[in-house]
Formats: structure tokens, sequence, C-alpha cells
């Protein structure tokens, strides 16, 4: 249970039962859904570095992807409640520099950037790169700007 003492947790765990958080959960971003993400509460059950894993324990209203007693993944933001992440954001999220918000300074984002370039740019060629592209922020609507790091310095 060494979540419990996890700093990236510290005051955010309910005082009576200090294995649950609650967690931003969403069916993705509004490109992607026009489903407004909730607050749920999730039992947490493991952690590996900063991702937590945990089971859903309310029933969402209106998410159709997320489920009670589901297991979710979840990472710390910084600013605010955890948010729930898939595996897919997982694995591409170090590939990826997001920048804060120009109006909440949220720095995470509700999709996978993949999928996002996907929903920006439909008609943009499969083996086609970007360097940078912006987005709205999943919380309030601001800009985001998505860099990759791989993208060549420019001077």
């Amino acid at each position: 249970m060494e979540w419990r003492t996890h700093p990236a947790l510290a005051g955010k765990l309910h005082p009576n039962h200090p294995d649950d958080i609650q967690v931003i959960i969403h069916d993705g971003g509004r490109r992607i859904t026009s489903l407004h993400p909730e607050l749920a509460w999730v039992t947490i059950s493991g952690v590996e570095g900063d991702i937590f894993t945990g089971r859903v324990i309310v029933s969402p209203t209106q998410l159709v992807t997320v489920r009670i007693n589901q297991s979710i993944r979840f990472i710390a933001t910084g600013t605010g409640h955890p948010l729930m992440v898939s595996e897919k954001y997982i694995m591409e999220r170090a590939s990826w520099h997001i920048h804060g918000c120009s109006k909440c300074g949220f720095a995470e984002l509700f999709d996978a950037p993949s999928d996002l370039i996907k929903a920006i740019f439909p008609a943009m060629p499969a083996d086609a790169m970007l360097d940078t592209f912006t987005s709205f922020c999943p919380l309030c609507d601001g800009v985001q700007a998505i860099e990759s790091r791989q993208a060549p310095e420019r001077h």
C-alpha cells in the first residue's frame, strides 16, 4: 500500500478510506466524444512509478466506456484530481511534450496523441509526422500545444 505515502497523492486520499481517491474518468476528449468527463471514486490497488491502478467504485452517470468495478490506470496531474489514462496514452506520452493549457495550466490529454492527430487532421497521410500541433484543453477548452520530443530543434 505504498500509494498511501506517495507524494503525488498527498492530501488527495479519502481521510476515512485511505485507498480511495477521486479520479477524472472519461470517454475521451471533445475531439473524440461529446460526453463530458466525470469525477469518480476509485479504490487504489497498485502503483508502478507514477502510474496507479484502481477499481471504479461508483457507477458513472453517462459514460459508455467506463463501468463500476472496472479496473483503470491513472496518473496524478499536479493540477487537481488524478486523471484516468489508457495504455496507449501511457505508451505515447513519453514521446510528446504536452504544454500547459493557456487558461488553466493542465498539461495532460484525455486521448493518445496519435488519436488526436487522426481526429484533428483526418486527411493527413498515415506516414506523415507532425512536430507540433494544438488542441483544446479537455478540462476548460483553452489551448494546449503538443510537441514531439523527436522533432528537430529549431534555431
